[in-house]
């Protein structure tokens, strides 16, 4: 009985897999054929039979003649459920992102990588007083964000009832610009990032990306690890950042990429190294060079750290460019 139990379970988990790296609902036909493209062979009829029960734990919302959707519900299981199986998940939801994201920054067009951030509707507007200092320190990977009310969707997350929902844009941008610009890009760990006077000194805790089944970032948020309001205030604190690796030859293109994201609103790039040079006092592979990355969450650890709290899905999806807006535009959104 307990071996059929850990079967159904895993099976469950895979399912979920499909749903949480789709911005769309996904009908059983189509998560049986991606099932079976990722070695897992589960016939339509059994797909519906577990799509009625993760209906029944709240995992998963039908929606119409469309499909399903993953709920919070089911993310949080499959973060949790099967730990020692899901090593490396976090990764391979970073590539995919990566992957997924289509933006073109000297066009201001294409799919762009999202942390999605789920508030109560009457504490948004302090949490984004809250976030304020940090966006204006530049302590994100931009100042565009995007709002989603009760029933709408940010990537693949679907707003629950007397909360908003707030994206702020994902490092992976980075990583998913260079991609299509044929420059590879090593993600190695996420990190809280000590800053002295406005200088990034070392990285004080990291979490190996291959090697965890957390997202640093929410883990970081989460155990309050972070100083971010104080950074901004005084440039003097510890921040969620990123570690990436690429080729030193590749260092001239990079640079271009780089300020072309800036001029289109996306930065993120905290500093980049030398060829085969520490960043941070982290060492780097020989012939590559290393480049620290600004965690997209951290505004709303600012928010964390005012007592603010926020349900956090970080690598939740791509949305169109289209739908970001200015954070400035959000002071007299309606949200009820």
């Amino acid at each position: 009985m307990l071996q059929v139990d850990r079967d159904t379970e895993r099976k469950v988990i895979s399912i979920l897999k499909v749903l949480s790296q789709s911005s769309e609902p996904l009908g059983s036909t189509i998560i049986a054929r991606e099932l079976e493209s990722r070695g897992v062979c589960l016939s339509e009829r059994t797909v519906r039979h577990h799509l009625k029960i993760m209906d029944e734990r709240g995992f998963t919302r039908r929606l119409g003649c469309d499909g399903r959707s993953i709920t919070h519900e089911g993310l949080e299981e499959l973060k949790s459920a099967l730990a020692p199986e899901q090593i490396g998940f976090v990764i391979e939801r970073f590539n995919l992102l990566a992957y997924q994201t289509t933006f073109d920054p000297r066009t201001r067009t294409g799919q762009v990588p999202i942390n999605t951030s789920v508030y109560p509707v009457d504490r948004f507007h302090q949490a984004l007083e809250a976030m304020k200092e940090a966006f204006a320190a530049g302590y994100c990977v931009s100042e565009l964000v995007a709002t989603a009310h009760a029933g709408e969707k940010l990537g693949h997350v679907v707003i629950p009832e007397g909360q908003v929902g707030f994206a702020t844009v994902c490092s992976a941008v980075v990583n998913g610009v260079l991609l299509k610009a044929g420059v590879p890009m090593d993600s190695k760990f996420g990190g809280i990032l000590e800053v002295r006077n406005g200088t990034p000194r070392r990285f004080v805790a990291i979490i190996n990306y291959a090697a965890t089944s957390l997202d640093p970032s929410e883990a970081y948020i989460r155990a309050r690890m972070t100083s971010v309001r104080r950074a901004a205030a005084t440039g003097t604190g510890r921040i969620l950042a990123n570690f990436r690796e690429i080729p030193a030859l590749a260092r001239p293109r990079v640079e271009a990429i780089v300020a072309d994201l800036k001029h289109s609103g996306m930065g993120g790039v905290l500093c980049i190294g030398e060829a085969s040079e520490p960043i941070c006092q982290m060492p780097v592979g020989l012939s590559k060079i290393g480049m620290i990355l600004l965690g997209g969450l951290n505004p709303v650890a600012a928010a964390e750290e005012a007592g603010i709290e926020a349900e956090n899905i970080s690598e939740s999806g791509t949305i169109d460019f289209r739908r970001l807006m200015s954070r400035r535009d959000l002071v007299d959104l309606r949200l009820a």
